[in-house]
């Protein structure tokens, strides 16, 4: 008789375990491999919309990100201020900010530099002020042009360490106009020099 009860138990629990199962089912549905895939038509405006919101975001030049672009404008300037003024006349570090015009115009004043036997020496003190002096786009390009102030101590010596030009000692204040140029729809963040006012 004990064993006919165990055998009443368990069938019992069998029943209240299925029971339980299918209102569990019923509440939370069930699987059908179609959940989180949107339809194709919606996937297509969705992603339109996704490259709209990004574009707009790319091209409007409001202050905030005039901020920062002047923070890496900055920091281009001095790379670049450097790099061209060291001593060992080639373009290293800022090869990737400069346009092709700008960086052939660069590389022809260090050839000649270099054919001379001068060297620079410079020692970049700071960015006093960059200012944004105008910005503008013309179709999807933007152009940005900065008023630079800067201190920096530089001179020119020959191959017997001579002063050519320049002071070794003394800081300079150094005034330039640049302007930076970037596409718009590019993916890739960076800005280049394209043009030097000053």
């Amino acid at each position: 008789m004990n064993y006919s009860f165990e055998y009443i138990d368990i069938i019992l629990l069998a029943m209240i375990a299925g029971f339980i199962f299918l209102r569990l089912r019923g509440i939370l549905g069930k699987r059908t491999g179609f959940e989180g895939k949107a339809p194709s038509q919606f996937e297509k405006v969705l992603n339109n919309i996704q490259t709209e919101k990004k574009a707009s975001i790319k091209e409007n030049f409001d202050e905030e990100s005039q901020r920062e672009f002047l923070k890496g404008a900055k920091i281009a300037y001095e790379t670049i201020i450097t790099d061209f003024s060291d001593n060992d006349n080639k373009l290293i570090a800022s090869k990737p900010l400069l346009s092709k015009k700008i960086y052939d115009q660069f590389e022809e004043a260090l050839q000649e530099r270099s054919k001379r036997g001068h060297f620079a020496e410079i020692t970049f003190i700071g960015v006093n002020s960059a200012k944004i002096k105008e910005h503008k786009k013309i179709d999807k390009i933007l152009n940005v042009t900065v008023d630079f102030v800067s201190e920096v101590i530089t001179c020119i010596k020959d191959q017997n360490k001579k002063v050519i030009s320049g002071d070794p000692e003394k800081i300079k204040k150094i005034y330039d106009t640049w302007v930076f140029s970037r596409d718009t729809t590019s993916k890739n963040p960076n800005w280049q020099l394209v043009d030097t006012l000053t």
